[in-house]
């Protein structure tokens, strides 16, 4: 196979992935980020990286937006957001970090494969994603790609999406966001 046909396959599978995204749910978040004074976001491996560049979008935005285990990022309150990326919601310290935030009172949404997980069950609410797990072995779901890469490539678009409808409901537009781009490159 040619490495363009490749690429077309992995855009099949995203476009079932996307098709099959329910929008109540994704609605839901954009709605809480919108009331919410500070959100932060906490993802292992290359879960992690999708949702951190989630938060720095927000920040282009103008949203206190901040990733767990960063130096500078501030104390968690409650009635603060935080979203976890985890396909399979069971990362040791992701719970770890849920069971906290939920004991200070924050409100958690986890974007994940497995609704039903330990982080899922912490969770006031889910984005279910559809895609593969990292362990392929006892699934339905047939990807050509290894182990997380569906999921998070999802994830990546599903933020990128969430962030459009933001700018839509609040009248932004790239000019503006630039604005907060950094500018010491």
């Amino acid at each position: 196979m040619k490495t363009t046909e490749f690429l077309e396959e992995i855009i099949k599978e995203l476009t079932h992935t996307v098709d099959l995204i329910d929008n109540e749910e994704a609605e839901e978040l954009v709605n809480k980020i919108s009331v919410t004074n500070k959100i932060f976001v906490a993802g292992a491996g290359r879960s992690g990286f999708m949702v951190r560049s989630f938060a720095m979008r927000m920040m282009h935005m103008g949203i206190d937006a901040y990733a767990i285990g960063e130096t500078v990022t501030p104390t968690f309150e409650a009635g603060d957001l935080l979203i976890i990326a985890s396909g399979s919601g069971e990362t040791k310290t992701l719970v770890s970090v849920a069971e906290k935030a939920k004991s200070i009172g924050g409100n958690i949404a986890v974007v994940t494969l497995s609704p039903a997980s330990t982080i899922g069950s912490l969770a006031d609410f889910t984005i279910t994603l559809h895609g593969a797990p990292k362990d392929q072995t006892n699934t339905d779901y047939i990807t050509i790609q290894p182990m997380g890469s569906l999921f998070e490539q999802t994830s990546l678009l599903f933020y990128d999406a969430v962030i459009l409808k933001f700018m839509e409901k609040n009248g932004l537009n790239s000019g503006k966001m630039y604005g907060k781009h950094a500018n010491l490159e």
